[in-house]
């Protein structure tokens, strides 16, 4: 008879079959269900399957925190979100929001072994096409080659973010058994990661196969943001420039922005002009893990049939956060941090049940809080108001915030929106991971850097006019449903580079909120132990979040990256895998 034995190793999953001999019982010997004959594999369909399972690991395949939204490791981290929901509900991201994680934390692990999953995955593709049929074409080898490169340095581009180069390389030459077992860590991934993603800048076409698939410009967006990472600012200006200037989306649209802010998040306009490489979603397929698996906590509480999700508070936005989108009576950021000041501080409703009364912030706003925030007294996409603490879980511990951008329309029910599972909070919205706005301020980031400050202030100016678009505001009544004051930024603001670089931080902020980038861009700024540890003192004041937040620290030098899962280490040994500074 035979058995099958799973070995977790570097995150990867690897079957072995153990095999003894039974007298004539033969009846026992089963193929493992769903398993594939390499000769299946082999095929050009076969491969072409690899290849878009290597896809299928974005969004974390179930597991919430490993998708590439990076909603706990980028938004909750860097502080422009919190946990929310109740104290014991997901435990485990309470100390990860405080910055008290530990190696043996489940979610540490999770996410690494889904990265190496997608990394496996990748690397199976690319040694199918060692032995590829005599029907697949040259160019087709190439054109995979360089998709399944790709995805590869994107999962190590994550995993070097999050576990620096705490994180092992392995490339399709190793195996178990050949030599996965004895691959170190401490290797700088970034030559790695940067020779992957520029194979498939140098060999992909404008046009994929399919809508959705990476293609030439969206690999020199990545690439770009490779060198950005690096400090390498020349180099990703000139692929920036040549983006701007010529790129297209999948489907062949010229980049642009979205005339309207919010037409970004809607699952009807997936794959617009903006979108240089989303996760592709899809609802009603017969698995919910096609539709936003990770998001499907994150919806306001017990909204009953007048609200989405119905399930379950989490990732809540945070007092901070919401106070940095007001603006001055010119329309310009507070750039001097007084948005917290008590003056400055947009009013909530924090402590009011909403049968009470309740007066709604009357200052000026930039009106891109309303389509990330969801808050009281404010339509709620095409819903209701935001009825406050009836669709808060638990306001002591994460505020009277609700999130907003990955949340679907009533509109989009039983069609865009799948009800085939425990909730009806599965969507079939595109997760972008670079846009074109993303691309016009990391451009303009490296601008500033080579000197034209002038250039600078033109690309964060295009970012901020589309959302000075009233077409695009919140309404409510036929009128704006706040006081949205937004302005461009005057050539003084970018006269010098430190000022620019605060001007171009901060939009990158109010633009990009829950979108999984604030806790890396303050980590690659060299400022997240000075920005997260005001953040954390301000949340966990007596008057917000003491209970949630108060008394947690931000340690330099340890808390920029996760550790390495102690679970690894003790498969590998400590001679193989080294711990992460500070665990």
């Amino acid at each position: 008879m035979r058995t099958n034995t799973k070995l977790l190793i570097l995150g990867v999953t690897t079957t072995l079959s153990l095999a003894t001999v039974a007298c004539k019982d033969t009846f026992l010997d089963v193929p493992v269900t769903g398993q594939l004959a390499g000769v299946q594999l082999s095929s050009k369909a076969g491969i072409e399957g690899s290849l878009i399972a290597v896809y299928s690991i974005l969004n974390g395949r179930g597991e919430r925190l490993a998708s590439f939204n990076n909603w706990v490791w980028g938004s909750i981290r860097g502080g422009d979100f919190n946990k929310g929901t109740d104290p014991g509900d997901f435990s485990s991201i309470n100390a990860l929001q405080r910055f008290e994680t530990i190696s043996t934390s489940d979610q540490v692990g999770q996410t690494w072994q889904r990265k190496y999953e997608g990394i496996s995955r990748a690397n199976t593709t690319l040694n199918l096409l060692k032995n590829a049929p005599s029907d697949m074409s040259a160019a087709d080898k190439t054109r995979i080659t360089a998709e399944a490169r790709f995805l590869r340095g994107l999962y190590y581009f994550d995993l070097k973010r999050i576990y620096g180069d705490g994180a092992p390389y392995i490339d399709e030459s190793v195996d178990y058994g050949t030599g996965i077992e004895k691959v170190a860590n401490g290797v700088n991934l970034w030559p790695k990661i940067e020779a992957d993603t520029k194979f498939a800048y140098d060999n992909l076409a404008e046009t994929p196969p399919a809508v959705g698939r990476v293609n030439k410009w969206a690999a020199a967006a990545q690439l770009a943001k490779v060198y950005l990472y690096q400090k390498k600012y020349t180099e990703a200006k000139a692929l920036f420039d040549l983006i701007i200037t010529n790129g297209k989306t999948s489907n062949g649209k010229k980049y642009g922005l979205v005339p309207k802010y919010g037409d970004i998040f809607k699952a009807s306009n997936d794959n617009n002009e903006e979108s240089v490489f989303a996760i592709q979603a899809a609802a009603n397929t017969g698995s919910v893990n096609n539709a936003n698996p990770e998001f499907d906590l994150n919806f306001p509480y017990n909204t009953g049939p007048n609200g989405p999700g119905n399930c379950c508070g989490f990732n809540q936005p945070s007092f901070e956060y919401v106070n940095s989108f007001r603006t001055t009576a010119n329309g310009l950021p507070l750039l001097d941090g007084t948005y917290n000041a008590a003056t400055n501080a947009v009013k909530n409703d924090m402590g009011v049940l909403s049968k009470e009364s309740f007066t709604p912030d009357a200052g000026n706003l930039d009106p891109r809080v309303d389509h990330t925030v969801g808050r009281r007294g404010i339509p709620y996409l095409d819903w209701q108001d935001h009825p406050g603490a009836d669709w808060i879980r638990n306001q002591p511990n994460g505020g009277p915030y609700s999130p907003k951008k990955f949340t679907y329309y009533k509109s989009d029910v039983g069609s865009l929106q799948d009800n085939s599972s425990w909730t009806p909070g599965y969507t079939a919205l595109n997760v972008p991971l670079i846009r074109f706005a993303d691309v016009l301020l990391m451009a303009a980031e490296c601008e500033i850097e080579v000197g034209s400050l002038t250039k600078a202030l033109e690309y964060t100016n295009m970012v901020r006019k589309r959302a000075a678009n009233p077409a695009g505001f919140v309404t409510k009544a036929g009128a704006p449903a706040a006081k949205y004051t937004i302005a461009e930024y005057p050539a003084s603001v970018f006269a010098s580079k430190a000022s620019a670089t605060a001007a171009v931080r901060f939009e990158r902020r109010l633009e990009l909120g829950d979108e999984g980038h604030r806790f890396f861009d303050l980590v690659r700024w060299g400022i997240a132990a000075q920005t997260i540890n005001a953040y954390l003192q301000y949340e966990g004041a007596a008057a917000r979040l003491p209970t949630t937040l108060g008394g947690a620290t931000f340690t330099a030098g340890q808390d920029e990256l996760l550790p390495v899962p102690q679970d690894q280490i003790d498969i590998q040994g400590k001679s193989i895998l080294k711990q992460n500074p500070g665990y």
